[in-house]
């Protein structure tokens, strides 16, 4: 098979992170065709995405998209016993490594013995004629001989082992060797053959979306119960903008408003990611060394802009069992008491969020005259005229702190967004307490 060794730089995931919801966005917003139709531009993306799982048949309602499931089933079922047999092999090859190290070693110290033991004897035998029993000079020649002895049985018995061991572990890892290379050849043919249907289906899908449009049966025409269900639908959903309120405050409603669905689009990059990551690892057998913590520092990020607007849409979990039944002047009493508690939760995490950005950027992980500035080594005027392309693009400068993994990616930029996050919250909770005021004096 062949091996996908792509490393996502790290400009392309933060450019990424906010290209790819201006986009989805502006798509979202697009107007919605009035009956249902197959569109090519979609088909494509599904063919690139996931077309050697036949989606972009499957898309179109063809059912010879599922031709191409029991070959992609084939493949992970090839992959899963080259990897059994990569694993007997390495044991085998390391087996054989360790039985010929022993076999060198535990050779030459037996033949040492071999050779030193007659030596030993007549040294024993000598000291048993002239010395006395019990001498220190007959207990030293009778451990010589003892230990000559010991090293030559036991080197045998190792010899032996190791022999044995080799007689089995080189069969054993030509087999598994012969296997690996089987289902490795099975596996690629598998590949090269949906590929083969990809590329086919690529030329004739225009003409496969355009049959699949034609055989569309005409929409059905809803019932007058069911046209009253719809309306019922669309009268009880409330729609975000409805959580906007009138006056200065709605500036900062919007705000909330436009991060909290920017962040939204970013659960599309997760399933983007981790569907290659998942690909890669289990079809290609090559896990990615990024796309893990790439997902869950921008969950991170996420949760903490979606916060104010969490905050505005009401949709943090509470339990509001005596809350709910006030009415709308005694929750505006009740939120303008416990708002206190909220603010010095968010300007803390303010403050610490800061501090942290601080510190991050600080970290002295490489030449960057951002930190050499945040550490107090510079001043600004220095930071401005040492300025040069060489800060944005060189791959031996560092902007602060960076994370263990071998991707080495930033952690910087999510600290900033910590403090994005915390303000953003800051200025919600000061929304929502001039709404409060403004319920309790009777202006709202």
């Amino acid at each position: 098979m062949p091996h996908l060794d792509f490393t996502l730089p790290h400009w392309a995931y933060w450019i990424g992170l906010i290209l790819f919801p201006l986009v989805a966005a502006s798509l979202a917003r697009r107007p919605r065709a009035k009956e249902r139709r197959y569109t090519l531009g979609l088909g494509y993306f599904i063919l690139v995405t996931g077309g050697i799982l036949g989606l972009h048949r499957l898309y179109l309602k063809n059912l010879i998209g599922l031709v191409y499931i029991p070959v992609f089933i084939c493949i992970l079922y090839a992959n899963a016993q080259s990897q059994d047999a990569r694993s007997v092999v390495s044991d085998m090859d390391n087996l054989v490594r360790q039985s010929e190290r022993t076999l060198e070693r535990e050779g030459d110290r037996a033949r040492t013995a071999e050779a030193d033991l007659p030596a030993l004897r007549q040294k024993l035998a000598e000291a048993e004629a002239g010395a006395e029993e019990g001498s220190f000079a007959l207990r030293r020649a009778e451990r010589d001989v003892r230990r000559a002895e010991q090293r030559l049985e036991q080197g045998r018995e190792r010899i032996a082992e190791a022999e044995a061991a080799l007689e089995t572990a080189r069969p054993a890892a030509a087999g598994a060797l012969e296997t690996l290379n089987f289902w490795g050849n099975f596996a690629k043919y598998a590949f090269w053959l949906l590929l083969a249907g990809v590329v086919i289906d690529a030329v004739l899908l225009p003409r496969i979306v355009s049959r699949a449009n034609a055989n569309l049966p005409p929409e059905r025409e809803l019932s007058e119960a069911e046209l009253k269900l719809k309306a019922l639908e669309e009268a009880e959903r409330k729609d975000d903008a409805d959580h906007v309120s009138r006056g200065w405050t709605g500036w900062i409603d919007r705000l909330s408003l436009f991060c909290g669905e920017f962040v939204s689009y970013w659960a599309v990059i997760a399933v983007i990611v981790y569907y290659f990551e998942v690909m890669s690892r289990y079809v290609f057998g090559s896990p990615t060394n990024w796309a893990h913590e790439a997902m869950y520092l921008m969950f991170g990020m996420q949760y903490l802009i979606a916060g104010s607007y969490a905050m505005l849409t009401e949709s943090h979990v509470r339990v509001d069992v005596f809350y709910a039944p006030m009415s709308k002047r005694r929750k505006a009493v009740v939120d303008l008491l416990t708002s206190v508690f909220f603010f010095i939760f968010a300007g803390t995490l303010l403050v610490t969020s800061w501090i942290f950005a601080f510190d991050a950027i600080a970290v002295p992980s490489g030449n960057s005259l951002i930190s050499d500035w945040a550490r107090g080594e510079i001043g600004v005027s220095e930071v401005v005229a040492s300025w040069n392309l060489a800060q944005w693009t060189d791959p031996n400068i560092r902007w602060g702190e960076i994370s263990f993994n071998e991707w080495e990616v930033p952690l910087w930029p999510m600290k900033w967004v910590m403090v994005l996050g915390g303000l953003l919250l800051v200025l919600q909770g000061i929304s929502k307490f001039a709404q409060d005021i403004r319920a309790l004096t009777g202006r709202a």
